[in-house]
């Protein structure tokens, strides 16, 4: 059409605008169209993960994230909190670092009632709210680079590099005077004025050179202008959401800021992430990085957004936070709506469960157990044979513990339990780089378990195959001495050993209660049932199975 409009002269020049608006209509609707099929696959996948995790399929389908320190910790690698297949990714709904890190820490350390009560109501109210979750889980677009919280604080609590007045006199003055010029020149002919006030911009860049630097490229790896956006829709989302439960309310009051709402700003914050991160493309680099003093421009512009809203960005990344994980909370009660609350009683030292199961084991082929601590007989001896289902009591004990402590839903028919904090020694590996044997790692871990107990902390502690890495009568005398120890400072707890001399601890009659998993043999095979029975273990399976591998026992 150009052709003929400019050689062949068959019709006006002025008919090109037609195509050209056509073609500018046609990328418009089909950027609408992009964003409009990137919304529904997301749709998609968010009920195909709620799917899969109704339909006890899900490991490996949700947020698999885990913190950095998680294997030192007490119980989180034990429990298997962290990872494929973990608690995390069952619960998570959380699409920044902040909701991440908020439900994180929610599972490593046991709340207070007062706050657990608050969160039960706030899950209560949300449980319900399929569209808020859907909505949530389609903000922005999969594998952002997200928010770093820490980061984003750390920089706008920062000192003001650029406060100097004669920094935003000559942002405003030098490129109001470099128009000037330009025009002067165009009407005169005389272009001296304007060169010398490029060459001035140009100095005052060299100048603040180190210090945009500093500013802009360090901003820029704290925040992404993409990332900054989902925040700003998810802040806008919680702004609108009709809350009526006080803890709700309180969230959402955080929000505020002199009136102005905390998503708008957010969006002005990635708005100046935008221009800070185009600052190295051709245009701005080679065009208008002098003459409009782009960078200082930019650099300013953070300045203000941090001089306006550094004090209410704590309690932003806070509320973002406790809202995601109170949203990944309510998910799990939408998705089991069989599993209750626990109980909390003011007697010491109380777990009383029924129905008990392991909440990460799919539903059928799960067996369900009692299991009874108190202050009168505060440890369960668990003797039984290998495979038989010892360890997974001690982690479906120790999940629901989690669980109740988060303030989220148990995988129990009932329970009734004391405020506790939990330790663990379940997975308890050697370590060539740390010069651990496996025996010297348990042993480290009972000491801080111990410690813990000593510290005050009601706790309840879980020890698979307690002493296993010593001779028979180191563990008897070890292990009484260390139950009698956890027991005098208030814990209660549950133990498991292949070594039935420890069932019969003189020191500790009456404290002490023996329970046992048995299996059968069926045309040579072994059958288990996973249910917990009261007294000592009558069977074992070790030679049988030695027998079965082809061992000549």
């Amino acid at each position: 059409m150009a052709w003929m409009a400019w050689f062949a002269q068959w019709f006006p020049a002025g008919w090109l605008a037609l195509p050209v608006l056509a073609f500018a209509a046609t990328v418009s609707a089909h950027a609408r169209l992009r964003r409009r099929l990137a919304r529904a696959l997301r749709q998609g996948q968010f009920y195909r993960r709620a799917m899969a995790r109704i339909e006890d399929r899900w490991a490996g389908t949700g947020v698999r994230e885990r913190p950095e320190d998680d294997v030192h910790h007490l119980y989180a690698a034990d429990l298997d909190l962290f990872g494929e297949g973990s608690l995390f990714e069952l619960l998570c709904a959380a699409r920044t670092a902040m909701g991440k890190q908020t439900l994180s820490a929610w599972l490593l350390a046991p709340a207070a009632i007062a706050e657990i009560r608050d969160r039960h109501a706030s899950i209560d109210e949300l449980r319900e709210r399929l569209d808020l979750r859907e909505e949530m889980a389609v903000l922005g677009e999969e594998g952002l680079t997200p928010v770093r919280p820490q980061q984003l604080l750390e920089w706008a609590e920062s000192a003001n590099r650029l406060g100097q007045p004669w920094i935003r006199a000559l942002a405003v003055g030098l490129p109001a005077a470099l128009c000037a010029a330009v025009l002067w020149g165009l009407a005169s002919g005389g272009w001296l004025p304007a060169i010398a006030i490029l060459v001035l911009e140009a100095g005052v860049l060299y100048r603040l050179g180190r210090t945009l630097t500093l500013l802009l490229s360090g901003a820029a790896a704290l925040y992404e202008a993409d990332g900054l956006r989902t925040l700003a829709q998810l802040l806008s989302r919680i702004e609108q959401e009709p809350f009526s439960c006080a803890p709700l309310l309180a969230l959402r009051a955080q929000l505020d800021c002199g009136g102005r709402r905390a998503s708008a700003a957010m969006s002005r914050l990635a708005w100046i992430a935008a221009f800070a991160e185009a600052r190295d493309s051709l245009i701005v680099r080679w065009l208008l990085s002098v003459p409009l003093l782009y960078p200082v421009q930019v650099a300013l512009a953070a300045e203000r957004w941090r001089r306006e809203h550094a004090a209410a960005v704590p309690r932003w990344i806070d509320a973002t936070g406790r809202f995601e994980a109170l949203v990944s909370l309510a998910q799990y009660r939408f998705e089991h709506p069989r599993q209750p609350y626990p109980q909390f009683t003011e007697e010491p030292g109380v777990l009383d469960a029924r129905g008990l199961a392991h909440p990460l084991l799919p539903a059928a082929r799960c067996v369900r157990n009692d299991v009874t601590l108190s202050a009168e007989v505060p440890v369960l001896l668990v003797s039984g044979s290998n495979m038989s289902g010892k360890s997974t009591l001690l982690r479906a004990v120790g999940l629901n513990v989690v669980l109740a402590m988060a303030g989220a839903p148990v995988d129990a028919e009932s329970l009734r339990l004391a405020p506790l904090t939990l330790g663990a020694s379940i997975r308890v590996n050697d370590s060539l780089r740390e010069g651990q044997s496996r025996f010297s790692a348990e042993l480290s871990r009972l000491r801080h378990i111990v410690a813990l107990a000593e510290g005050g902390a009601p706790l309840i502690f879980l020890i698979d195959e307690l002493l296993q890495g010593t001779n028979s009568h180191d563990r008897r005398i070890g292990a009484e001495g260390l139950l009698r120890a956890l027991i005098d400072l208030g814990a209660v707890g549950i133990v498991t050993t292949h070594d039935l001399a420890l069932t019969e601890l003189p020191r500790l009659s009456g404290r002490v209660r023996n329970v046992h998993f048995r299996e059968t043999m069926r045309a040579g095979q072994m059958h288990f049932d996973y249910t917990l029975r009261p007294g000592v273990v009558t069977t074992s399976n070790g030679l049988e199975l030695m027998r079965a591998m082809g061992l000549q026992v």
